[in-house]
C-alpha cells in the first residue's frame, strides 16, 4: 500500500507540486509539516498541484490540499489544479465548499440509463466477481507471506490464542458435528438398504457407507458445517473489531493485523478440522451400524467385518487429506471478509452472510475438484 508523498520542482517557470499515493488519515499527520516546507520561493510565482499520481483521498488528505491551495494563493501565487480523477476532484471540490462554508448538495446522478438492463447487470456483476478474485489471491500471498515469516521465528507465534480457537473451532464444535454426522449415517443406511433390498444385497450397506463417508460425505459435511459455525464467528468477531477501530488502533501500535488475528485462527483450523473430521466420521458409521442392525439385522460384528473388508486406511486417509485445505479456505475467507468490513453493523451481518455462502461454494468446488483428481491418479 503507497503511502502519500509530495514532490517538488521547477518545471518551464512554473513551481510544480506533484501529490501522488494515499492521501488519507494514516498520512495526514506525516504529510502536514511537509506541506508548510513547500514554497515556490518567487513572489507571485505560478504553481501547479498534479494530482494525477493519486490513488487514494479521503476528507483529511482534502482538507490538507485545501489549505495547501489557500496558503499559496494566499502569498499571491495562481494555483492551478490538474490531473486529477473526477472522483478525487469531486471529493476536493466539495471539501473546499464546506471549508468556505458554503452547503454541499450532492448532484442528482447524470448516468445514462442503460439500454440492456439485464447485461449491465450481469457485466458489472462480472467485474466485482473478478476484483474480488484478485483482492482475494492478494490477501493469500500476504497471509502466505506473513506465515512463512512466523514459522522462521517460531517463538513470534502467539499459543494463547492458538489453544483458545482450538478450543472454539475443534471441541466446542463436537457436539452438533456429531448429532449431525450421527443423523447422516442413519439416512444413509435407511436409503441405501432400501434400494438394496430389491437385489438381495443388503449386506452391501456397509460399502456403500464406508466408502461415501470415509472419503466424502463425512469431511464435506463437517466443512459445511464448520464454514457456517466458525467461518461466520471470523468475520463477525474481526468485523466487529474494525467497527470499533481496534484493528486501526494494533496497526497504529504497531502491530500486525494478520499476524494477531488472521493467522491463529488458520492454524487453529487447520490443526482442528481434519480431528473433527475423523470424529464425524466416526459417529456416521455409527449411525449406519444401528440403522443396519435395526432395519436388516446386520449386528455390529459383520458390520465391522464388512467394514474391513471394504474400505482400507487409503480410504480414510484420502478423506481426510482434503480436510487442511478446507480449512484454509474457511479460516482465509472468514478472516478476508472480515476485514473488509466498513464502519456500520449493518455491514458486519452482510460481509458474515457472504463469508458463509462462499465458503461453502469454495469447499463444494474443491470436492469436486478433489474428486476428479484423486479418479484421474486412480487412487
Amino acid at each position: 500500500m503507497q503511502t502519500g508523498t509530495i514532490t517538488s520542482a521547477w518545471e518551464e517557470n512554473q513551481f510544480v507540486l506533484a501529490a501522488a499515493g494515499r492521501w488519507d488519515i494514516a498520512s495526514a499527520e506525516r504529510l502536514g509539516p511537509q506541506l508548510q516546507n513547500r514554497n515556490p520561493g518567487r513572489k507571485g510565482a505560478p504553481v501547479c498541484l498534479d494530482l494525477s499520481g493519486l490513488t487514494a483521498l479521503d476528507t483529511a488528505g482534502a482538507l490538507l490540499l485545501d489549505r495547501l491551495i489557500r496558503r499559496l494563493r494566499g502569498q499571491g501565487h495562481v494555483v492551478a489544479v490538474v490531473g486529477a480523477r473526477p472522483d478525487l476532484c469531486t471529493l476536493l471540490k466539495d471539501v473546499q465548499r464546506a471549508a468556505a462554508g458554503v452547503a454541499v448538495h450532492a448532484p442528482a446522478p447524470s448516468e445514462p440509463r442503460p439500454a440492456f438492463p439485464l447485461a449491465d447487470r450481469i457485466g458489472r456483476a462480472t467485474v466485482g466477481i473478478w476484483h474480488d478474485i484478485l483482492s482475494m489471491l492478494a490477501f493469500l500471498g500476504l497471509v502466505t507471506v506473513t506465515a512463512l515469516r512466523l514459522l522462521r521465528t517460531p517463538s513470534r507465534i502467539r499459543l494463547k490464542p492458538l489453544f483458545f480457537h482450538l478450543e472454539q473451532v475443534g471441541l466446542n464444535s463436537l457436539p452438533i458435528v456429531g448429532l449431525l454426522s450421527f443423523l447422516i449415517g442413519i439416512v444413509l443406511a435407511y436409503q441405501g438398504a432400501d434400494q438394496l433390498r430389491r437385489f438381495g444385497a443388503e449386506i452391501y450397506v456397509v460399502n456403500l457407507l464406508g466408502i461415501g463417508v470415509l472419503r466424502e460425505i463425512g469431511i464435506l459435511m463437517t466443512s459445511i458445517i464448520v464454514a457456517g459455525r466458525s467461518g461466520s464467528a471470523f468475520t463477525a468477531q474481526i468485523g466487529t473489531m474494525k467497527v470499533n477501530q481496534e484493528v486501526d488502533a494494533m496497526r497504529t501500535l504497531g502491530l500486525d493485523p494478520v499476524e494477531m488475528l488472521v493467522l491463529p485462527r488458520l492454524f487453529a483450523l487447520v490443526i482442528a478440522l481434519p480431528l473433527v473430521g475423523f470424529f464425524a466420521n466416526v459417529m456416521a458409521l455409527v449411525g449406519g451400524a444401528i440403522m443396519a442392525y435395526a432395519y436388516l439385522d446386520i449386528n455390529f460384528g459383520q458390520f465391522a467385518r464388512q467394514l474391513q473388508i471394504a474400505v482400507s486406511t487409503t480410504t480414510l486417509f484420502v478423506g481426510l487429506s482434503k480436510a487442511p485445505v478446507f480449512a484454509a479456505v474457511i479460516a482465509l475467507v472468514g478472516c478476508f471478509e472480515g476485514l473488509r468490513v466498513s464502519g456500520s453493523a449493518e455491514s458486519v451481518g452482510l460481509l458474515t452472510t457472504r463469508s458463509v455462502v462462499i465458503s461453502i461454494f469454495l469447499v463444494i468446488l474443491l470436492d469436486a475438484g478433489f474428486s476428479i483428481l484423486f479418479s484421474y491418479i486412480g487412487i
